[in-house]
């Protein structure tokens, strides 16, 4: 059943004309994804669908029993009000509704004949059940928890920065349960914890959703259909993200030669997704399918759930591969760096090195430092106490500030502030406006100032600039924030060709997985975990160890060492093939890795993959993938039975 209509539909402002004669559908039950480039007329699409923007042209027909809400970019709240106020405040008809229940459940106790009453007490539970509203006290709490709004909740909401007072909004929304929900950016001012939450609720409470986002990943898993926004129409996509890229593909091809471009971008990203995730799904899958198997066993032998944790967590520990590494490559060397605000310990005794060709994302929890590590890289900060040295290098900076960027300036000016039309990127010349084609700048911004540009749009001539400078280091906060998804697509293709080395701050756990060979995990309280895995990958295994630690307190079992009986003759140390494997795995290992690196990257340019054949390297890929899980099982192996032995 069709919830909003909208009907042969034009909207233009002055003389730009951003939708023209277009239809849209939400149907009850769908999550629809809106996605375009920045400025195509996505939030217009929406506000069209709220009616808070009246069309043109055409018409909009919605059922007007049904409640639609949407996330409003800057919410506001009354100033008495504190943050568990301003969530319950917005609970009052559940509230209510549930108070009725409990009332007519008493009455039909004395009168249960009667059908007004029986009547209107099915009408209220068929409502609280609707929103899923039978526990709202714990669901409140369980929000403030999870948005990490708990510390906050006697605060006066008003005194919250935008993101937190973003966070607030959600969280009552998500409890409220409109019938309609619309959510313009939601993961913007989330991390990746937050988010997976997110996605948890909108998927367990089955919301009708109509939504705008650039995060692939949050898309991929909550899109039952994608509307993209292109020259003014509407192209509808059934499925999520990854379907999404094969029909678009498909379209793509019967199209003209201009869009050979992005063709080869959607080539890129479905041989990454195909061949370079596939792997770690399969890998994925069968831990789930042994934790799942765990349940059962658990209660006659729980000393399987300690050893399935012991797996997990060294599956998440790197090895090291920075041994005999010649101090020539290396930029940053941190010994025992420590930083502080005021007694709370932001990093903890980090030491790590930082070489030049590393992708190094720095992920975690809000509030955690990851920004301030890039502080402490740039000179911006001094450590508490170690030592940070550098080398000798450039360094090429991006923030959410665009400081770089003068609002009076024309385009043109910005890059080539000498005059003329040549500019030169990475030591190399090039007609500008040749460049910032390949950035999506038609021709005719050329002459606009930087300050008649929106957010997105600054953020891409930034990124832009940026990349433009010969460097050897990126150091990017944040880079995707603002950008649609065809500019973030540009952004990994140019960071994947990038020679030198690159720091990130990202909660894009797409992006993450498609630039990054190493991960820096912030776990709090200072200490940084170093990982090569993908960031996927990694949370996979740390809900599962979560997963597993509930189990442990289900079946209520302690961790249990091996006894070694005193009258038994027992290993004392390693036979001559497992200590032969212990210390000759860790570079077969390593080996695997830079070949199955070296195929993906393949995987990446066209004229590597066409040059030597996509049957041949992916049958490649699947044989060194295999012979890696093969040795990383062992090596794993032989490491519990060290550990058994030296106890």
């Amino acid at each position: 059943m069709a919830l909003i209509n909208l009907f042969n539909i034009k909207k233009q402002y002055d003389i730009k004309l951003l939708l023209d004669d277009v239809d849209f559908h939400l149907n009850e039950g769908e999550r629809i994804a809106i996605i375009g480039e920045n400025g195509c007329g996505k939030s217009t699409l929406m506000k069209l669908a709220t009616g808070e923007e009246e069309p043109t042209e055409g018409r909009r027909v919605v059922d007007k029993s049904i409640d639609i809400e949407m996330l409003e970019q800057q919410p506001h709240f009354a100033d008495h009000l504190n943050v568990r106020e301003a969530i319950e405040n917005e609970l009052t008809t559940l509230q209510e509704a549930k108070k009725e229940y409990e009332l007519l459940t008493e009455q039909l106790a004395t009168d249960f004949d009667n059908k007004k009453l029986l009547a209107r007490h099915a009408k209220v539970s068929a409502f609280l059940d609707h929103h899923n509203a039978w526990n709202l006290d714990d669901k409140v709490e369980r929000v403030l928890q999870e948005f990490k709004l708990k510390e906050y909740e006697d605060r006066a909401v008003v005194t919250l920065s935008g993101g937190e007072q973003r966070r607030v909004a959600l969280a009552s929304l998500i409890l409220k349960k409109p019938d309609v929900l619309l959510l313009d950016e939601p993961t913007n001012h989330l991390d990746v914890y937050m988010v997976e939450f997110l996605e948890e609720m909108l998927l367990k409470e089955k919301f009708t959703l109509l939504l705008i986002s650039h995060d692939r990943h949050f898309i991929d898993t909550i899109a039952t259909r994608i509307v993209e926004v292109e020259n003014q129409k509407l192209v509808s996509y059934q499925g999520g993200y990854e379907s999404y890229l094969h029909l678009k593909e498909e379209r793509m091809h019967s199209m003209k030669k201009e869009h050979d471009n992005l063709l080869r971008l959607l080539k890129q990203e479905e041989a990454w997704l195909s061949k370079g995730v596939r792997a770690r799904e399969k890998r994925n899958q069968g831990r789930k399918k042994r934790v799942f198997d765990l349940r059962d066993q658990a209660k006659t032998n729980p000393t399987l759930i300690n050893k399935m944790m012991i797996e997990l967590e060294r599956e998440q520990k790197h090895f090291n591969r920075e041994e005999g590494v010649s101090r020539k490559k290396m930029l940053f060397d941190l010994e025992d760096v420590c930083y502080s605000i005021g007694s709370r310990e932001l990093i903890h005794d980090l030491t790590t090195r930082i070489l030049q060709r590393d992708k190094i994302a720095i992920v975690g929890y809000n509030g955690s430092g990851k920004s301030t590590l890039l502080h402490l890289m740039l000179g911006r900060l001094k450590p508490s106490s170690g030592i940070i040295k550098k080398g000798e290098f450039s360094i090429g900076y991006f923030d959410q500030h665009r400081d770089m960027l003068d609002d009076d300036k024309r385009l043109i000016e910005t890059f080539c502030p000498d005059g003329g039309d040549i500019i030169s990127v990475q030591g190399k010349n090039m007609h500008v406006y040749g460049y910032l084609k390949s950035f999506l700048f038609p021709k005719e911004f050329l002459d606009k100032k930087i300050g008649m540009l929106s957010g997105g749009e600054k953020n891409r001539v930034a990124l832009a600039l940026l990349l433009t400078k010969k460097v050897d280091c990126l150091i990017l906060d944040e880079p995707t924030n603002d950008l649609d998804i065809q500019t973030i697509n540009i952004l990994e293709e140019k960071l994947i060709n990038f020679p030198g080395a690159i720091l990130f701050v990202s909660h894009d756990r797409y992006f993450i997985d498609k630039i990054a060979s190493k991960l820096f995990i912030f776990k709090g309280d200072g200490v940084i975990e170093e990982s090569y895995q993908s960031y996927t990958e990694y949370l996979a295994i740390e809900k599962e160890l979560g997963e597993l630690s509930k189990l442990q307190k289900e079946v209520k079992i302690e961790s249990v060492k091996p006894k070694v009986q005193k009258e038994a003759k027992v290993k004392t140390k390693l036979s001559y093939k497992d200590q032969r494997d212990l210390d000759m795995l860790p570079q077969q290992i390593d080996e695997l890795e830079q070949k199955i690196d070296e195929i993906n990257k393949c995987l990446y340019d066209p004229e590597c993959y066409q040059d030597k054949g996509l049957v041949e390297l992916s049958a490649q890929l699947e044989e060194y993938q295999k012979s890696y899980d093969e040795l990383s099982d062992r090596y794993l192996e032989v490491l519990e039975l060290e550990e058994e032995l030296s106890q």
